[in-house]
């Protein structure tokens, strides 16, 4: 191992707890150990994945967080016997790998919860909103500290919690922290005074316009936070440690918006000043830790940073905040493990907090440890198949029910939390199997196909593997995705996989009898507009081919706001026409990162024409009619980003199938998941 890693190897305590190293598994919705939006239970799947973390050796490890107060079917967790006996018969093989183990405890969303519209109709429908209560009780769920907005629909508001009910969850914070401990449980995190849920609404002058004890003074704002952890010390004794989820500032500008990196704003949540004196306040309650990074739900991107936010964003502030406690903190959002080892060096923080990358790779501590960083499978910060809540204009989260049911699964590892389904079997009868695309698709396929026994022989046609995956990486931004490239490329030496490049295939005659699967991806849609060859394609932009200095890019879904937003950071004058009447309106895309697009182009005012279709390209100008009416746009260049077509070789059928954008157009998840189950049924 690198000597620049060496800090992050060395224990710390969090109270009289001690930890073997300094690496935080943070928790993230779907790893639960008692369920996630069912009945309450000892979930196996849950408890697979974090085994797993703890056996490639993180020092502390936190499970998705726990509702004390069940969304679905209103359960109170404290009153579950039978799980909590299940969970202690588990703990002494968990204990074996020498990690610690903290639940997280958190008493919900409030304004936050993520509304659906199958949601936005049982609230709105009178009688379908009593005969759903039993199961789902959107007003008990979606209670805040006042009256406000909901994040994701405008039908579904917050009112205000009582106090009756603000001791209720009090209470089974202190009963379900009793019970946990009693099952083994090495300590609780509460969940949260961070991203704008429910305890954090409560400390947010722009949420909380209480006049009771519970609004008002920074002691009020912060006080049920404080009682729930003087309560649970109460229960499980002083020496029981109580780590607290924290935002140290909101980035928070007003309801559903949020302040950029660098963005000069003023502050409606907390700010350092109030932060400074908040930590003071929640260590002398009784919290023994802060796990911390920044932002609301109205400022996603700081609590789940896509590919677009700085690596360590949050870094600086938990640095600084550090100051003003003297209890462990620890620093969570884009960490990069060399800058984490660092700071802890120096004594700025004293843990590091990291999340999605154990989802794509949950050995990577473990590889990092031996010395082979170039073996760990990054994560891209894509949220496709962890976290893919999205919204857009007149839509509460257009999220599938599967996904809002499962979540942290993986874009680019198919087995993360689907081991029931996604697994490499040996097959009984290897064969040669040929694969047309060179492609992330028809790598995943041949990766698999060789892990079961399999001989697989891919031809690419052109001179370099990645297909489509190459002009997608290449923004200056996306050095995640470039990794991904160069993780495939380097299975595929390591696999002695065979590859026939600069070899393209057009009749499968002479592959008759063999087993084949084609990847050869999709081609770009045109618009049947006059000029519409004057324009250059997405890919074509991104693979090089140059542009003037005032562009127009046609097509605002998320690949046609990634080239847009590229060229803006290239000091390009660019322009966004697009049909919709938002940007990126397609499912998907995590609120995280379609929002920070939106709110970069407003702050940065690049022009954003919504409901607007072209209808000619000439040679320096587009027209366009928006409203019925007729309005020509000045331009060098038009970058068309229209969308995609599948191109597959042949039909499906037989010994022959279609996997990637060539069978049906997607993600980068839906390349992978496919390939991969493709590659298991051969």
């Amino acid at each position: 191992m690198d000597k620049k890693y060496d800090p992050l190897f060395t224990p710390w305590k969090i109270g009289n707890c001690e930890i073997k190293n300094r690496f935080v598994l943070t928790s993230m919705g779907g790893t639960n150990l008692l369920g996630w939006m069912e009945n309450n239970h000892f979930d196996k799947a849950g408890a697979e994945f974090i085994l797993n973390v703890a056996k490639n050796n993180c020092g502390l490890v936190l499970p998705g967080c726990q509702p004390v107060y069940n969304p679905m079917f209103g359960q109170w967790l404290h009153r579950n016997d039978r799980m909590y006996e299940d969970l202690k018969r588990w703990m002494p093989e968990f204990h074996k790998t020498g990690a610690k183990l903290f639940v997280q405890l958190t008493a919900g969303f409030g304004r936050s919860f993520t509304i659906s519209k199958m949601m936005e109709m049982l609230y709105t429908n009178k009688a379908l909103r009593a005969i759903s209560k039993p199961f789902m009780d959107l007003d008990k769920i979606t209670a805040s500290a006042s009256p406000s907005p909901n994040r994701w629909s405008d039908k579904v508001p917050s009112r205000e919690m009582t106090k009756q009910e603000i001791q209720q969850f009090i209470d089974s914070f202190a009963l379900s922290a009793k019970k946990l401990k009693e099952a083994g449980v090495d300590g609780v995190e509460i969940h949260a005074v961070h991203e704008g849920y429910l305890l954090d609404q409560f400390t947010l002058k722009y949420v909380n316009k209480r006049t009771d004890e519970y609004g008002g003074s920074l002691e009020n704002r912060y006080r049920f936070a404080a009682e729930i952890v003087k309560a649970i010390k109460k229960e499980c004794g002083k020496d029981f440690p109580v780590s607290l989820r924290y935002s140290v500032v909101s980035k928070t500008k007003d309801f559903r918006k949020g302040a950029l990196p660098g963005e000069k704003y003023e502050e409606v949540g907390r700010d350092m000043k109030e932060s400074e004196i908040a930590v003071r306040f929640l260590q002398d309650a009784g919290y023994d830790m802060l796990n911390c990074d920044n932002g609301t739900y109205d400022a996603w991107y700081w609590a789940h940073p896509p590919i677009y936010m700085p690596e360590n964003c949050n870094l600086a502030d938990v640095e600084h905040i550090k100051k003003y406690c003297d209890i462990p903190v620890v620093a969570a959002g884009r960490m990069d493990p060399e800058v984490a080892a660092r700071s802890i060096a120096e004594g700025k923080i004293d843990g590091a907090g990291f999340a999605r990358q154990f989802l794509a790779d949950s050995e990577w501590i473990t590889k990092l440890m031996n010395g082979q960083e170039e073996d760990i499978r990054p994560c891209i910060l894509c949220h496709n198949g962890c976290f893919n809540m999205c919204h857009y204009k007149g839509v509460p989260n257009d999220q599938e029910l599967y996904d809002s049911l499962h979540l942290a699964r993986c874009a680019v590892n198919a087995e993360t939390m689907q081991t029931d389904k996604h697994y490499i079997k040996k097959t009984n009868d290897p064969k040669e199997v040929i694969i047309i695309g060179g492609g992330i698709g028809g790598m995943e396929t041949a990766r698999v196909l060789k892990l079961r026994g399999h001989r697989p022989v891919i031809y690419e046609a052109s001179d370099r593997l990645g297909g489509t995956f190459i002009p997608a990486s290449a923004e200056s931004y996306k050095g995640k995705l470039r990794d991904l490239l160069k993780w495939y490329i380097r299975k595929m030496e390591e696999m002695e996989i065979e590859i026939h490049l600069n070899t393209r295939i057009d009749d499968l005659s002479q592959f008759a009898g063999k087993d084949i699967v084609v990847a050869t991806g999709a081609v770009a849609r045109k618009l049947n507009v006059p000029g519409f060859d004057k324009t250059v394609e997405a890919c074509e932009y991104l693979n090089g081919r140059k542009v003037g200095k005032k562009i127009v890019v046609v097509g605002g879904g998320l690949t046609g706001c990634e080239v847009a937003y590229e060229l803006a950071l290239n000091g390009k004058d660019v322009s966004i026409v697009e049909m919709q009447d938002d940007l990126i309106k397609q499912t998907g895309v995590c609120l995280a990162n379609s929002s920070y697009l939106r709110e970069w182009f407003e702050l940065h005012e690049v022009p954003v024409y919504l409901e607007t279709s072209l209808k000619e390209v000439r040679d320096k100008e587009i027209v366009c009619t928006r409203n019925g009416e007729e309005m020509t746009i000045p331009c060098d260049t038009v970058i068309s980003s229209v969308g995609y077509i599948p191109d597959p070789l042949v039909s499906e059928g037989g010994k022959v199938r279609l996997v990637g954008d060539c069978r049906q157009v997607g993600n980068l998840r839906t390349v992978i998941w496919r390939a991969y189950e493709t590659a298991m049924k051969i």
